[in-house]
């Protein structure tokens, strides 16, 4: 009963904290579980407890680092800018193919794992487009989120890292199981563009190239034209941050590359972390044979790979304090207690819809880290495994980007020049319902089970 309590204190303590910022979720994930650890009695014990979980983590975190630095380097040398050029002369003129493709480019740039860097790319590309037809920003801002939502399910996006980390399972265990449901997210996602590209196209008529059209709002981008944001795709719009390191010569074999780390990933050839370091090696010596070429592509996004692979390995404290205490068995029994049995085999769809509202009223760090291990071990006294658990607690990942704890969003909306609230009222149902519809799909496919033994 004691090690139950200091569990949930724990678990509670460390939400606080980070939910009211008193400590980063770093300083967190370290502190309160020696804290508790020490409070708990297990003093010298805490030690190879803390090093059995950073172990158990290790392989989640070098596959974040060199996913990182992959996908970092493939948007660094072009491999994306002639995709985005396409689809702007793809789409221009019909309000229709401008908000189905935006679906598209957001899905595609949201490959790197980055919210901010997609919303970057995908609002510098397509606002001026937007404006210039007098199309809703927030219809852009609502379809850039969700497609940003479904593909940070990725393992180096943050979430599938997270859960995995604090299960401690395997990153593609969670993930591959999950990619039928997010193809059938990503047509419904389409198919919702396609709805308010029709109305769209009902309320402003389809234009020609280089015809005027009232502006709907005011945005941040300038006032470019169809024909000039056409141009600028046409010749050389980049999504590159440093023009010296695009390797136009180079997409083709980037394209390839890519193509084939995808398809390994997908069939399992090798453990993630070994093909994204091999991938990153071939990457960086053909795009940038010099030695400085090379550290200057991995100086450029050593912040970013910084700030995501320190947080795992911080986690791997608290999950090894976590386990190793013995705290999250009696926190799953209390828990237990509490369930009614009957609706035990359900916990399963039950995580899901927690995910919900757990993911927007708190952050990742605090679910996945806090409450994940404490559902997944009440779960398996019901034969659900860790892993199916895990893929049930990400699909509120599209509601989640809408919180307000999410520092990205105000980025988007500043972008798309739009105001937050008007943005959640306008998101908020299509975000629930992109959840719902990734609930379903998952269960459908397999990826967990609605009850128990089916």
């Amino acid at each position: 009963m004691m090690l139950s309590v200091m569990g949930f204190a724990m678990v509670a303590t460390f939400m606080t904290l980070i939910m009211t910022r008193r400590l980063t979720p770093l300083v967190a994930l370290i502190s309160v579980p020696i804290i508790f650890g020490l409070l708990a009695g297990f003093g010298s014990d805490l030690g190879p407890m803390m090093l059995d979980g950073i172990s158990k983590i290790a392989p989640t975190g070098v596959l974040l680092m060199f996913a990182i630095l992959y996908f970092g380097l493939m948007i660094d040398s072009g491999l994306f800018d002639p995709l985005v050029g396409l689809l702007l002369r793809l789409v221009h003129g019909d309000p229709v193919k401008i908000v189905v493709g935006t679906v598209v480019l957001a899905t595609l740039v949201s490959l790197d794992g980055d919210g901010s860097t997609t919303y970057m790319i995908t609002v510098a590309a397509l606002l001026p487009l937007y404006r210039r037809m007098g199309l809703n920003p927030l219809i852009m801002a609502c379809l850039v989120m969700l497609s940003s939502g479904l593909m940070n399910l990725t393992p180096w996006g943050g979430p599938t890292a997270r859960v995995a980390t604090a299960l401690q399972v395997e990153a593609a265990e969670i993930f591959l199981p999950m990619i039928p449901a997010m193809a059938i997210t990503f047509v419904w996602l389409l198919a919702l563009a396609y709805f308010y590209g029709r109305h769209e196209r009902r309320r402003l008529g389809s234009l020609r190239l280089g015809e005027e059209a009232p502006v709907f709002g005011e945005g941040l981008a300038g006032d470019a034209g169809v024909d000039e944001i056409v141009d600028v795709g046409h010749g050389g719009f980049t999504v590159s941050s440093d023009i010296a390191a695009r390797r136009p010569r180079l997409i083709w074999f980037n394209a390839v590359l890519t193509a084939a780390l995808m398809a390994l990933l997908v069939l399992g050839v090798m453990p993630l972390p070994v093909l994204f370091m091999a991938a990153f090696c071939v990457a960086g010596v053909v795009n940038y044979p010099s030695i400085a070429e090379q550290k200057a592509r991995v100086a450029a996004h050593s912040a970013n790979v910084m700030a995501v692979v320190s947080l795992i390995f911080a986690a791997g404290i608290f999950t090894g304090i976590l386990n190793g205490t013995g705290m999250v068995e009696h926190m799953s029994r209390s828990l237990l207690a509490v369930i009614p049995p009957a609706l035990g085999p359900y916990m399963a769809p039950i995580t899901g819809l927690i995910s919900l509202p757990m993911t927007f009223f708190v952050s990742n760090d605090a679910f996945y880290f806090g409450m994940a291990p404490i559902l997944a071990e009440t779960a398996s006294h019901y034969g659900i495994s860790a892993q199916a658990i895990g893929r049930a607690s990400l699909v509120g990942q599209p509601l989640h980007l809408l919180s307000p704890l999410v520092p990205s969003t105000y980025l988007l909306v500043s972008l798309a020049g739009v105001e937050f609230g008007e943005h959640q009222k306008f998101t908020a149902r299509w975000a629930v319902a992109t959840s719902l519809v990734m609930l379903v799909a998952a269960m459908a496919v397999g990826a967990f089970p609605l009850v128990a033994g089916r």
